[in-house]
């Protein structure tokens, strides 16, 4: 299963973190006593007894296999049941949602479900529940799925996102979330950038990163404002392509921790690859499908570049506040160096320049 925004990029050179003001953040490996007490964190409880003892309150009798997968935001292992198929257990990073914003995410999946969407549910015990706790941790349990990313330079596959997508948000539409949040520029934005700003941008590029910022988020604000009237569904939130399993001819949505309010080219731009004439064709394949089930709003890609660019600060900001989590100094060795904020304020300068750029159109 993905956890959302864990992108790594393997291209990325490797360099000695900078160590941010107020971070405890090591260089991995270290083994100074005092240094390797400042990495423990909640996930430590996380041991293969602990984990077989959770999954065994709720009356599984695993058969020892614990197969941890690519996450970070939480944690996701795959585990051996007794004369079963194995089965995937998610625990939940403490504190990062309430059990009722938890709760929202699992009936929003059942209710995809009942529409015959194929999206990765939790599994529900004899009383309907789909969340547990043990001790500390909340955790849920879903069924193991295969396959592997969908090829989106396929303009079939695409048409078929499209309509699976336009599916997922005539269902989306109906009510709101009541608990989860809304994808702003305000917490994507602004509060993201200011704990860059004050806690993790070297000291050299700093005037270079707040005046840049400054004007940034200005823009991202004034082409929200100047896009006018749009409606804020439930989404998936996070549809890239490490959160769809493709098999059987036909796509399977995972991982929807990122559900949330917002416009539904959230779940659409980030489909889209290439030079702008090969977007183009993308986004007329996938709206296509999507128009078969519900009505697009062409207004909606005035929002494109805004919401790529917050994107992009959110996953900094994202990755600093993890910092301390030791798994992400060894995952993304490279962030938190001097060259991953020198790129990144350089990624910012073409994104600025690409929000004064014409919206894509459908074709």
């Amino acid at each position: 299963m993905s956890e959302s925004m864990d992108e790594p990029d393997g291209n990325k050179a490797v360099e000695e973190p900078y160590l941010a003001k107020d971070s405890t953040a090591v260089v991995p490996g270290a083994t100074d006593p005092a240094i390797v007490d400042s990495l423990k964190h909640p996930f430590d409880t996380l041991t293969p007894d602990f984990i077989l003892d959770a999954m065994e309150s709720q009356g599984h009798i695993c058969d020892g296999r614990l197969f941890p997968l690519n996450s970070y935001e939480n944690r996701v292992y795959q585990i051996g049941i007794e004369g079963e198929t194995p089965i995937i257990g998610k625990f939940y990073r403490p504190n990062r949602w309430s059990t009722e914003q938890i709760l929202e995410e699992h009936q929003f999946c059942f209710e995809l479900v009942e529409q015959e969407l194929p999206v990765v549910a939790p599994l529900t015990n004899e009383t309907g529940d789909s969340l547990f706790k043990y001790e500390e941790f909340e955790f849920a349990l879903f069924p193991r799925k295969g396959g592997h990313g969908p090829e989106l330079d396929n303009l079939d596959n695409l048409y078929l996102l499209g309509k699976l997508l336009g599916r997922m948000h005539a269902v989306g539409a109906v009510n709101p979330f009541k608990h989860r949040p809304t994808l702003d520029s305000q917490t994507f934005g602004h509060e993201a950038s200011t704990l860059i700003s004050e806690q993790f941008i070297p000291q050299e590029l700093k005037a270079s990163y707040d005046s840049l910022i400054q004007d940034v988020i200005q823009a991202v604000d004034e082409t929200i404002a100047n896009t006018g009237a749009v409606e804020y569904i439930r989404v998936h939130g996070d549809c890239h392509s490490g959160n769809i399993l493709w098999r059987d001819d036909n796509a399977h949505f995972v991982d929807l921790d990122d559900a949330r309010m917002a416009p539904a080219v959230q779940d659409i731009w980030m489909l889209l690859s290439g030079q702008r004439d090969r977007q183009t064709a993308q986004l007329s394949e996938i709206v296509d499908g999507y128009n078969e089930f519900f009505d697009f709003n062409p207004r909606e890609l005035r929002l494109v570049e805004a919401l790529r660019t917050l994107r992009m600060i959110h996953y900094a900001a994202w990755l600093a506040k993890r910092w301390e989590d030791p798994a992400f100094p060894m995952a993304f060795p490279w962030f938190n160096t001097i060259r991953y904020w020198s790129e990144h304020i350089l990624e910012l300068r073409e994104q600025f320049a690409a929000l004064g750029e014409p919206p894509l159109e459908v074709i």
